[in-house]
């Protein structure tokens, strides 16, 4: 990432942090959870959240690994669609911005994995869904007591400082760095070269030797598929019963879903 992305990112934090603040406690409110508490396990959290605004979310290993989830909106049922091709780290944070493009943004959108495509922070939709997924899964209070707790285990060594935040919170190694900077806690250029520098490698080399879980950053390749469509035909079916919605409507649904899972496995 460069300097000058970097710096777009921390202006846009600046200027808007109050707004996708009041968002994040929307909501928080919405899913009956604690504003600025941790989250243990986002997809649980949000799964219900989810099916409350149409949404049915499930993981399956993408044929492309730049792609972190895509969220789809179809015939009456819309589809938030995990990569588990990737490591953990990298499907929490993405599932965190996908909440932001259903309740705040758009419909349809497809979100990259890290902070390190060129065209990532260009468009504000993504400014602000990252900003959101940074302040939901990092939340400021607890965030800069465990970066305290943490930088004095490590002996003051921010990298070693970072591995363990982004073992504890287990979201990716980029996403603590960008919101130790917004929040001030990591300062001077010189430094910022140096923690940029780390790789995948790196970072799995870190989290081993300070005893912590390397699995995070592996994929899990689980695929819902299979259970995804026997539950939409379970439901189609006892709407057709209900007279809610009609046969032609549920099997367009599993159509357009067959074809969405196709095109995601590159089949």
């Amino acid at each position: 990432m460069n300097v000058e992305r970097l710096r777009k990112i921390i202006t846009y934090s600046e200027s808007d942090r109050e707004e996708i603040d009041s968002k994040v406690k929307r909501f928080c409110s919405f899913a009956g959870i604690e504003y600025d508490s941790d989250l243990l396990n986002i997809l649980q959290i949000v799964r219900s959240s989810f099916q409350k605004k149409g949404y049915l979310v499930f993981e399956i290993p993408f044929a492309d690994d730049e792609i972190g989830a895509l969220c789809y909106r179809g015939d009456g049922l819309g589809y938030v669609v995990l990569n588990t091709s990737l490591p953990k780290v990298n499907v929490n944070f993405a599932i965190a911005h996908e909440i932001y493009h259903v309740f705040f943004g758009s419909e349809e959108f497809v979100s990259k994995v890290e902070f390190v495509d060129d065209h990532y922070y260009e468009h504000e939709g993504e400014y602000a869904a990252n900003l959101f997924a940074g302040m939901l899964l990092m939340p400021e209070v607890s965030f800069r007591r465990m970066y305290s707790k943490f930088k004095d285990e490590s002996g003051g060594d921010e990298i070693g400082t970072i591995v363990r935040l982004m073992s504890y919170y287990q979201v990716p190694y980029m996403a603590v760095l960008i919101r130790c900077l917004e929040l001030g806690l990591i300062k001077g250029n010189a430094e910022l070269d140096v923690l940029f520098s780390i790789d995948r490698a790196g970072v799995k080399q870190q989290l081993t030797e300070l005893w912590l879980d390397e699995s995070i950053m592996e994929p899990s390749l689980r695929d819902d598929y299979i259970h995804i469509e026997a539950l939409v035909g379970r439901f189609g079916r006892e709407f057709i019963e209900d007279k809610y919605i009609n046969e032609r409507t549920v099997s367009k649904a599993l159509k357009n879903m067959r074809e969405l899972y196709a095109k995601i496995k590159g089949e």
